[in-house]
């Protein structure tokens, strides 16, 4: 992960309701953002046709882009599409992928982007970080934090269930991040911030305790949240320390070995689960996993159809995804044989 730029400068609009994105022109009107109403809106090939239908009554000038996301040559090529004319804005509307490359692209020529969020898949919603696949490898981008959030919850209410579960698992794990950060300012120390520590801290905290489901308004409206926190913390300290530790290297090294497993979220509760296990917070692991399975998301390797094996072999991996980094994984070094027999100790616990 590249050094984020360090920023203290919150969205100046931040909207988790229903009805957002139709009322876009008038978050826009605010002239810090959009002093001539010139914007580009993003949107992902899925929702394109719904979304221009909804915001023209209220952005009849805007210009429409359509992107299929997800790689650093789409965002670029949109980024290209950008210097057409002078914007004033980027209006990125959509999933993770959409939302991605919007930041990416505004960032290259520094146009404000407003990301609309239509699923709550992780914490890249409000962070100042772009994931894009570049030959085959996916990579974080550092860019700007956007200057506004919305979220429209007729769009989360409608997206796959499964999409957004992903959320709730990258919101709990900045538990085990935040752990990992004071772990590494005990042994290494490494300088711990506290309003960033704050920030990821207090919306993992609302998920573990909060009742209801994606079914919920209440609870979609305190995950949306918490992920907009997460990502506000990320910009604060200029680093994905306090949203990324040992859960996210294992994620990461599943990702590189076997891609295609799951969810960037699924996969970085199940790793924030595990890594709890190794640092013998018992609390803490039965919260996080009464809490993961309460929201059906996966808890063993076998839920994410990896065996003990594989398991294994990634999480011996996992520490050369983020080479800066000290978590737990760092600080008890364990060979193949050692990592074997801590999870099978781990999957018994799960089932107990």
């Amino acid at each position: 992960m590249p050094l984020l730029a360090r920023s203290v400068q919150a969205p100046l609009h931040i909207h988790v309701r229903r009805g957002a994105v139709a009322d876009l022109g008038r978050i826009l009107a605010d002239g810090r953002i959009s002093a001539g109403g010139d914007v580009a809106v993003v949107v992902g090939p899925g929702l394109g046709e719904r979304v221009v239908e909804l915001i023209r009554p209220s952005l009849a000038t805007a210009d429409v882009f359509t992107t299929t996301g997800g790689t650093l040559d789409a965002a670029l090529e949109l980024a290209a599409k950008l210097r057409s004319r002078p914007y004033d804005a980027v209006v990125g509307i959509g999933g993770g992928t959409t939302v991605d490359a919007a930041k990416y692209a505004a960032s290259r020529w520094g146009l404000p982007m407003i990301s609309v969020a239509t699923s709550l898949a992780n914490d890249g919603i409000a962070s100042p970080v772009a994931s894009l696949v570049n030959d085959g490898i996916k990579g974080s981008y550092g860019v700007h934090i956007p200057f506004g959030v919305i979220v429209d919850l007729d769009f989360v209410d409608t997206g796959p269930d499964r999409v957004n579960r992903g959320g709730i698992g990258d919101a709990i794990s900045n538990i085990s991040a935040l752990a990992d950060w004071e772990l590494a300012r005990e042994i290494r120390g490494e300088p711990v911030d506290g309003l960033a520590a704050s920030l990821a801290r207090m919306g993992a905290e609302a998920i573990l305790a909060m009742p209801g489901d994606l079914h919920d308004d209440a609870f979609v409206t305190v995950l949306a949240e918490a992920l907009i926190a997460s990502g506000l913390a990320m910009a604060v300290c200029g680093s994905s320390r306090p949203a990324s530790g040992g859960c996210h290297e294992i994620m990461h090294a599943i990702d590189s070995l076997y891609p295609g497993t799951a969810s960037h979220g699924e996969l970085a509760g199940l790793g924030a689960l595990f890594c709890t296990f190794l640092r013998g917070d018992e609390r803490r692991f039965e919260q996080m996993a009464a809490c993961l399975a309460r929201h059906q998301l996966p808890r063993v390797p076998a839920d994410v159809g990896l065996s003990s094996d594989q398991f294994v072999e990634a999480v011996h991996f996992a520490p050369r995804t983020r080479p800066d980094r000290y978590t737990i994984l760092e600080h008890l070094d364990m060979t193949p044989d050692e990592i074997s027999r801590k999870l099978e100790q781990y999957v018994e616990a799960v089932h107990r």
